[in-house]
């Protein structure tokens, strides 16, 4: 465990001039907020920063999928992003689905706090894609359907990207739906490359 938190901590000062996204995430049926999920490029991949409470405890499977909408339950994302069209769901490190992440960790007070690594995948190739956390854990194959995740309980939406110039993108940050309680009052803007 010392060791994987060590890699995540050189990671992240490899990640300080790299570009970043924050997406707000919400449950699927009642649209309350759960927080908040960063990404941020690194020489690695992408480092995933969950700031994640009020989960059921455990893992949990966590994904892109290819359209920007949480709405009926969480259905309306589609399937799992697949550019390049594999059609096969074969983990992070695999060469299946872009969308495929690592299983996220909840803790046993219902918080994610863990940093991941999705090492096939940059900032720049989330545009516009839903994040996805599934009730049951991810077993990386095609068998049950698509690893056996099951339903759809928290989802939050990438925004797109605003160019300014060839070098230079502005995110606007705000949540996928107007909430009861907002999870950050002050939008976040964040530049990339």
């Amino acid at each position: 465990m010392k060791k994987i938190l060590t890699i995540i901590a050189l990671l992240s000062l490899s990640s300080l001039h790299a570009g970043s996204i924050k997406v707000f995430m919400q449950t699927t049926g009642g649209n309350m907020p759960v927080g908040t999920i960063e990404f941020k490029d690194s020489e690695f991949g992408l480092i995933i920063y969950p700031d994640l409470s009020m989960l059921p405890p455990g893992a949990h499977g966590f994904h892109l999928h290819e359209k920007p909408s949480c709405a009926d339950s969480g259905m309306a994302a589609g399937g799992h992003y697949d550019p390049g069209n594999t059609n096969s769901h074969l983990g992070p490190y695999g060469k299946g689905h872009l969308g495929d992440l690592p299983v996220l960790i909840v803790d046993a007070q219902g918080n994610a706090k863990l940093p991941i690594l999705a090492p096939r995948l940059k900032t720049n190739s989330l545009d516009n894609l839903t994040v996805m956390i599934h009730a049951g854990g991810d077993n990386y194959s095609n068998y049950p359907k698509l690893g056996g995740g099951g339903k759809r309980v928290a989802c939050g939406i990438v925004p797109k990207i605003k160019s300014t110039s060839v070098k230079k993108a502005v995110r606007v940050i705000t949540p996928v739906k107007p909430i009861a309680k907002p999870v950050n009052s002050t939008p976040e803007i964040t530049t990339t490359q």
